[in-house]
């Protein structure tokens, strides 16, 4: 039996609340952080680049609870950016959405990343050199040239990473717990519905979450195939 959607508890709802609004609010200070540290990291030779690159995608194959853990351990009171925390807003990041926000954004930064570095990536060299000969300071050119030829990866890097945050569980689990209203995210509601052997709820969670998963992968695959589209056809040139 599953329970339709319109008749899930509002404690559920609640969840999938928050989960949404910490998915937007990760994603927006992923898009500030990657879309310059991907033109960075896709045009320079700086022997530094490769380094920090691989460690921007070590979130790929860590388990999330390790990252979980160390973020804990890092953001906790005992620790220099903790104490910070805690002595400028009275409250630690631990157990805070404040902290769920730095963990989903430490998780989700490859899959952000990835999508726009790829698009700078395609990018002719031409262009930009094109760009500063009529005139155009590097700012200019980068944010009327550069990003809007790449915005169909920009727009997948910031699907992919709304996505993930959706589905994390690991690592909010180690550092937030699941706390009503404050913590306790999707993924978290419906492990503990599971746990409860409450499974018409469960069921209806779940399909809501995988409805709203696929419609967002629909979205980033479509976006993709347009960029590839755009490549075939020779369109990453100054207009």
């Amino acid at each position: 039996m599953i329970t339709p959607v319109w008749l899930l508890p509002d404690e559920l709802w609640v969840a999938l609340g928050l989960t949404l609004q910490l998915a937007a609010v990760s994603t927006v200070i992923l898009m500030l952080i990657v879309l310059p540290l991907g033109w960075w990291l896709a045009t320079t030779r700086h022997r530094a680049a490769l380094l920090l690159e691989i460690l921007m995608s070590l979130p790929l194959v860590l388990p999330p609870t390790v990252i979980g853990f160390y973020l804990l351990t890092l953001l906790s009171p005992q620790h220099a950016l903790g104490q910070w925390w805690q002595q400028l807003f009275g409250q630690t990041l631990p157990f805070s959405f404040a902290g769920l926000v730095i963990g989903s954004c430490v998780y989700s930064l490859p899959f952000a990343l990835q999508p726009v570095m790829a698009a700078f990536r395609m990018l002719r060299p031409e262009i930009a050199q094109a760009a500063y000969s009529l005139g155009m300071t590097r700012w200019q050119a980068f944010l009327h040239v550069l990003l809007p030829l790449s915005k169909a990866g920009v727009y997948s890097g910031a699907i992919l990473a709304f996505a993930h945050t959706i589905g994390e569980f690991g690592v909010v689990l180690m550092l937030g717990g699941g706390i009503p209203g404050v913590t306790r995210v999707a993924s978290i509601a419906l492990y503990d519905e599971a746990q409860k052997l409450n499974y018409p709820d469960a069921h209806g969670f779940a399909l809501l979450l995988l409805a709203l998963s696929f419609i967002l992968l629909c979205a980033t695959t479509a976006l993709q195939k347009r960029q590839e589209r755009w490549r075939q056809l020779g369109h990453f040139s100054l207009r």
